[in-house]
């Protein structure tokens, strides 16, 4: 959890101001506001906040300076019915897609995130898996199915509390999980996903090859095919809309 933030203020200004924008376009346009996946694909001026040299600085000394950009989401959950974000590891949703899977994702808050308005919390020391039995809910969540109860130790989660421009990093593999927002006020963040380009993506693991994925710094080492970021994704905008697969 880097403390500070991680953009100059006018960046963080306009962000805010393009994600106020999108949510409200998403949700009259019938989307939950906690399911706005992959909007990048929507709106390729996200790029200017995925691609921020403060950002990508972030993540270098994790992935090494070769950096693709996997994915993103603005996960908002709304004052009063924000829904819960079962224990979940990312990548169990991303399973066969990766190798090796060492995504990476910055967590940005949008608004300022605390145990009040369900921030997130995360299980140290859990990545060394990523693969854990899950069971189906029947309660409306972010996300359909939950990690079992009883094969980690809950009690060991820690809080990821940021102020609004501040982010928290985590492994794909590791076990994280957020309450539901029951409280007056929003809890909006933005997690943008990266990995080393030396990891090769299968792309027909993943919605049938209409994923796309960009080169965020350096060299494309594993040779996977990129996407150009100025353009929309129209495959996937044709096939899902406001309604993209459940998870991650």
């Amino acid at each position: 959890m880097p403390r500070g933030q991680v953009f100059p203020a006018t960046d963080f200004a306009a962000l805010k101001v393009s994600f106020e924008d999108l949510l409200a376009d998403w949700v009259a346009l019938g989307g939950r506001p906690e399911a706005m996946d992959v909007p990048h694909f929507y709106h390729p001026e996200l790029m200017r906040w995925l691609m921020h040299q403060a950002v990508l600085d972030l993540v270098e000394p994790i992935t090494g300076p070769d950096i693709l950009l996997f994915s993103s989401h603005f996960i908002s959950k709304p004052a009063g019915d924000g829904r819960r974000v079962p224990w979940h590891e990312d990548s169990a949703y991303w399973r066969g897609q990766w190798d090796p899977m060492d995504v990476v994702t910055v967590w940005l808050a949008i608004d300022d995130s605390d145990l009040g308005n369900g921030c997130m919390h995360v299980v140290p020391r859990t990545h060394g898996n990523g693969y854990s039995d899950y069971t189906d809910l029947s309660e409306k969540a972010v996300f359909s199915n939950e990690i079992k109860a009883g094969t980690f130790d809950e009690r060991s989660a820690v809080p990821c509390i940021l102020k609004a421009g501040e982010c928290s990093l985590h492994h794909a593999k590791a076990i994280h999980g957020s309450a539901a927002n029951t409280s007056s006020r929003r809890r909006s963040g933005y997690t943008m996903r990266f990995i080393s380009a030396a990891a090769r993506f299968n792309a027909e693991k993943n919605t049938g090859g209409i994923f796309q994925i960009y080169q965020a710094r350096g060299r494309n080492i594993a040779g996977n095919p990129l996407a150009d970021p100025t353009q929309v994704n129209q495959q996937w905008i044709d096939r899902f809309g406001v309604a993209p697969p459940k998870g991650h």
